[in-house]
């Protein structure tokens, strides 16, 4: 899902020249057309979700240390969120796409096998790993960081119906969210429009919106506010799966390309 156009070869482009300010950058859900190296870009999706994760469970432990009203740790913790995923989407998104979710990769490939833009199966095949990985890292970053046991696996159960529920609801808004600006040409909206929607989905979905399978699995290994008990992950993960292929088909029917112009 590339925001930029490639550049036309008729001229040929000063290597001095710095280029234009008013310059499109890819988003989340878009990969550079003449990216940095794949190696940078792997490094940019481990970081920014071991990132992701360290704010979300350094938070929690932070909102946690400082009152027991579960509103204003809740509160605490999404407000944390969502500056933090902001800041990480804008720094990132011109490197990685800024993905840090292996749903939205997954997601990409499956647009870019089908004839859109995206990642390549190579791609996927190490940005997901590193997505996980970080995510493991950020949350011992996080335990590290308050004097938490570093590795505690998390009793915070959360294997209840409606919460899975509540996870396809979550990662299906998401992926619309994501692919729908895509599809429209407005993925330079994308840090403010994506880091909203997870603000929002923290209070409005019954799971508080994990949405995303790696920050799921990095979770399991915190014994703090924002952990999940193990036992709890794969049925997250597997609604995650069906939340994106929901989102997906609410792409392909409410964004339809070319139908219409062709009639015309």
């Amino acid at each position: 899902m590339a925001t930029t156009e490639p550049q036309s070869t008729t001229e040929p482009q000063s290597t001095t020249e710095p280029q234009s300010a008013t310059e499109p950058q890819p988003a989340p859900g878009a990969t550079p057309p003449q990216g940095p190296p794949l190696i940078a870009r792997v490094a940019a999706e481990f970081v920014g979700t071991a990132a992701l994760v360290a704010v979300v469970v350094g938070s929690g432990i932070q909102a946690t240390d400082l009152t027991k009203d579960v509103g204003l740790q809740l509160l605490a913790n999404s407000m944390a969120t969502v500056f933090g995923l902001g800041v990480l989407i804008t720094l990132l998104g011109p490197v990685s796409g800024a993905h840090f979710n292996p749903a939205v990769t997954l997601a990409e490939w499956w647009t870019a096998r089908r004839g859109g833009a995206g990642v390549s199966l190579r791609e996927a095949a190490l940005y997901v790993p590193a997505q996980i990985a970080g995510a493991v890292a950020g949350a011992i970053l996080a335990d590290a960081m308050f004097g938490e046991p570093l590795v505690k696996w998390s009793t915070h159960d959360r294997s209840a119906g409606h919460l899975l529920l509540g996870e396809v609801v979550a990662t299906a808004g998401l992926i619309l969210l994501i692919f729908g600006l895509a599809r429209t040409d407005r993925l330079h909206f994308a840090p403010v429009a994506v880091a909203s929607y997870i603000g929002a989905a923290y209070w409005f979905t019954s799971s508080t919106s994990f949405a995303n399978p790696a920050v799921t699995i990095g979770r399991a290994f915190t014994d703090t506010f924002a952990g999940i008990a193990p036992r709890s992950v794969p049925g997250f993960v597997g609604m995650q799966a069906v939340g994106a292929a929901v989102g997906l088909a609410l792409v392909a029917v409410i964004f339809m390309r070319g139908r219409s112009a062709a009639r015309a």
